[in-house]
Order: C-alpha cells, then structure tokens, then sequence
C-alpha cells in the first residue's frame, strides 16, 4: 500500500466538554485510566494523540503508559473508524477457505489497510480472529450484518451496498 494520511483530528465543543467531565469525575482515583480511557473513546469514537495528551494532563498520568495501555488492548483504537466497519475472520477455518484472498480484495478495491480508515470516513477494515461462525467460512462482517461462505468475487456486491 502507499503511504496514507490520516485525517486530522477535529472534535467538537461537546465532546471536549463531556471529556472535561469525566477527567473530573476520576480526578485522583487510583487505577482510573481505563475507565477513563473507555469513556472517551465513547465519546470520539477512538483516542487520537490530542485525546490522550488531554488525559494525561486531566489525571496526572504519563503519556507512555497512556499509549502503552491504549496500543496493548485490542478494545481501543489510536484511528478513527467508518461509519461500516468491516471485519474478516482470519481464525484457522476462514483462513483456510480463503479469507486472506478476501481481505486482500478488499484492501486493493478500498485502498486502505488493515486498521485503516477510507479517507471519506465510509469504511475501516479489521482483521479479526474466529467470530463463531465457522460452519459460514470464510465469513466477514460490515458493522452488525454477517456473509459467510464467501469467494473473492462476492467482495464487489457486498461493498456497493454500503
């Protein structure tokens, strides 16, 4: 893939104001960065660098273990997410039937990468691991809907609905 820029980060009047709220409603708690972190990542949809540099201020914890946290589990995000969000399962029964080919179509018709988002805000891509729907392989998701028992030339029809 080419190098791809991110989007800066631009938030609004009232999600600065509910992060203020919740750094104040953990302000001196001891082990509050995770919840912390989870609330304002409600609230922006991820935790870009502006966010983070805020809660490290807010309460008084370093940036490094800030970053730390937020690169080490997998529930937050450092990049912004479309408005559909697609998922391949990459677990042992949909790699095999294919869905490495699957992902790889849907990297080159995007033009994005695993753990992009598209620069119009309308897709991000994730690589997942077994959903439980093994009996479907290869499956992927686009937010809540399902497709399983999928070949590469499915990857078109499935993304011009959305």
């Amino acid at each position: 893939m080419s190098e791809k820029t991110v989007p800066a980060f631009v938030s609004t009047k009232e999600q600065d104001m509910k992060l203020d709220e919740i750094i104040q409603k953990y302000k001196g708690t001891d082990g509050a960065l995770i919840p912390v972190l989870h609330e304002a990542q409600g609230v922006y949809g991820y935790l870009p660098i502006e966010v983070q540099k805020k809660i490290s201020e807010g309460i008084n914890v370093p940036m490094s273990e800030i970053y730390g946290v937020v690169t080490f589990y997998t529930q937050f995000s450092i990049n912004p997410k479309g408005k559909y969000q697609i998922g391949v399962c990459l677990g042992t029964a949909c790699y095999v039937k294919g869905s490495g080919d699957i992902i790889e179509r849907i990297k080159e018709r995007l033009g994005i990468d695993v753990g992009e988002c598209t620069p119009d805000g309308k897709f991000s891509l994730e690589a997942t691991r077994c959903i439980g729907a093994c009996g479907l392989a290869p499956v992927l998701t686009v937010n809540d809907d399902v497709y399983g028992r999928l070949v590469v030339d499915d990857v078109d029809d499935i993304l011009s609905k959305y």
